[in-house]
């Protein structure tokens, strides 16, 4: 549902390719792309990419969990929807976040300002979830923000607060945590319900 045009996807391509880090990017299949351009182009960084060995691409599908468990991931980009922000937070990464439709932009204000585990790369157009929309997040800004979540002290401490929510959120649905109880307590009061239901009818 996420749509990027092509000028979007250059300044994405240069952010990561300026970067001091290696990457992995899972775009849309080949010959999916809205226009051949972008598509062209994403082919052309593919191989540059693989020759250089420094980043990846994935077309198409990817095992999303994998890769967000795997201990040489140091942080994920996120359209700040749900269940990547739960995703991510149980694997224990800070978030670069790209809001773009719905509620997101009021997600990112949680991560970024509330919990202090994600960066805004900069988005400020709300748009409907099927639009391109007019604005390009600058490649400068991209590149900030990867700078900001994978070095320096700002990044250590949201790391060690994104490893802190990820050990409460673990927790929680652990035999005796507070999500565990709360279901329990949800089931039995559905029984209750039902059971006063039936004895009424009777």
């Amino acid at each position: 549902m996420n749509k990027f045009p092509t000028p979007q996807l250059v300044e994405i391509a240069h952010a990561l390719e300026d970067s001091d880090h290696d990457f992995i990017w899972v775009v849309r299949k080949k010959g999916e792309s809205e226009d051949g351009e972008g598509n062209d182009f994403l082919q052309e960084f593919d191989k540059r990419v693989k020759a250089s060995n420094k980043g990846y691409l994935i077309w198409g599908w990817a095992p999303q969990l994998l890769i967000l468990e795997h201990h040489a991931i140091g942080a994920v980009v996120t359209h700040c929807g749900w269940n990547t922000i739960i995703e991510s937070v149980n694997a224990g990464l800070p978030m670069a976040t790209w809001p773009l439709f719905a509620e997101q932009f009021y997600n990112e204000k949680l991560l970024a300002e509330v919990l202090r585990i994600g960066v805004p790369v900069g988005a400020k157009e709300w748009r409907n979830w099927n639009e391109f929309g007019d604005e390009v997040v600058k490649r400068e800004e991209i590149g900030n923000a990867i700078g900001v979540l994978m070095g320096g002290e700002e990044s250590i401490e949201m790391r060690r607060r994104a490893k802190a929510l990820s050990d409460a959120a673990r927790k929680a649905i652990q035999v005796g945590g507070s999500s565990h109880n709360n279901l329990k307590e949800l089931i039995q009061e559905l029984k209750s319900l039902k059971l006063q239901k039936a004895n009424h009818k009777s």
